[in-house]
């Protein structure tokens, strides 16, 4: 019985795609002959940071003796120590690749501008800090006996590291559909929701969108008087937005509603008439495939391993990034054409089957199996 060590930066119960597919590796593996052990850096993320990922280095290192694969969840806090690990000890180490965590912070601490794309083929016109998280995830991922990524789109970036493409394997991500017994009539009367309920969710950063979303409301408003935008997420951009927002004197049309459980979550998704996600950067979307499931149609971009899933027109609509006027056509066509809506989320209900919890697990152990 092979045995696999997965080092995960969160894990429940904290919440996000990380913490999710770890667990269920956890608690499925065992099912298709795996022995498995996670180790968290969430357990030493209040200590200080060199201390932090030196503890987290010897973690892995007492976990890690009796294994025969390390399964590192990214390329950069738990994807150093964990390759160094299975250097030292001789292992096999596997690397799960979701986004690019250099862009991220560079995006949000220095100053970069470029999209993913651009940024994933640049190197020397980046500030040094950005330039050592982008060799930092290189030298790992060149590292790594084999790669996974969520969606084609993020195989394309991590290319673009120097990486053969042939290490890399495209595994979609396994997915649980929620259920709420409901409908959304008892929903919004639960929420309280009124009107035209266009809903976002994510994390507060830039290549979000979120602020594109609040300039759209007030020409929405105009042509849909009962129109309101809720916001369900939390992050570093949270003030900002709040405050335009309040410049604008959109209070009564845009509701921020913070970071809520799950089950709300899923609550407010399936009583909202739109949902809408304006990103530049998405590697493999969990999120549209929770709204796909419960039946609210879809209005996004076609960033990253979104037009994967999406299919314009069928499954949903795609429109390009921060463009107000697409957005807001697109909203009102959703609102005039209600045989269109239902049709949208529809067809995107018969596309979220195909991504099950077990093809994603099959898939996944036959590539362990073979280490």
């Amino acid at each position: 019985m092979k045995k696999i060590l997965i080092a995960t930066g969160i894990f429940p119960p904290d919440i996000g795609g990380p913490a999710t597919y770890s667990k269920l590796l956890l608690n499925k593996l065992p099912e298709h002959g795996f022995e498995v052990a996670v180790v968290n850096f969430g357990e030493v993320r209040s200590l200080p940071k060199v201390i932090r990922h030196t503890m987290y280095f010897f973690k892995l290192l007492s976990h890690a003796r009796g294994c025969d694969i390390i399964y590192a969840q990214d390329p950069v806090s738990v994807g150093l120590p964990a390759m160094l690990a299975a250097k030292l000890l001789g292992k096999k180490f596997y690397l799960k690749v979701v986004g690019d965590y250099a862009w991220e912070q560079g995006v949000q601490r220095a100053g970069v501008t470029d999209d993913l794309d651009t940024f994933s083929r640049e190197y020397a016109k980046y500030p040094l800090f950005v330039r050592l998280l982008k060799r930092i995830e290189g030298h790992v991922a060149l590292s790594a006996d084999k790669i996974i990524t969520p969606s084609e789109y993020l195989k394309l970036i991590v290319s673009n590291w120097g990486i053969l493409a042939e290490k890399i394997t495209v595994i979609y991500n396994g997915f649980t559909a929620p259920v709420l017994a409901e409908d959304k009539e008892a929903l919004r009367k639960k929420l309280g929701i009124e009107g035209y309920a266009i809903l976002s969710v994510g994390r507060l950063v830039p290549w979000k969108g979120f602020e594109m979303l609040i300039e759209s409301m007030p020409a929405l408003a105009q042509e849909i008087p009962s129109a309101h935008l809720f916001i369900i997420g939390s992050g570093p951009d949270d003030a900002m937005l709040k405050k335009k927002v309040a410049d604008l004197r959109l209070d009564d049309r845009i509701t921020f509603l913070g970071k809520l459980s799950q089950e709300k979550l899923f609550e407010y998704i399936k009583a909202s008439d739109v949902f809408a996600l304006n990103t530049s950067y998405e590697g493999f979307s969990h999120q549209l495939l929770e709204v796909m499931t419960l039946g609210t149609p879809i209005i996004t971009t076609p960033a990253g391993g979104n037009v994967e899933v999406i299919k314009n027109h069928k499954s949903g609509i795609l429109v390009p990034y921060n463009e107000c006027a697409s957005f807001e056509k697109a909203v009102l066509e959703l609102h005039t054409d209600a045989n269109l809506a239902d049709n949208l989320a529809a067809h995107a209900q018969e596309k979220v089957k195909e991504f099950s919890d077990e093809r994603m697990l099959d898939i996944t152990a036959g590539l362990l199996a073979h280490a």
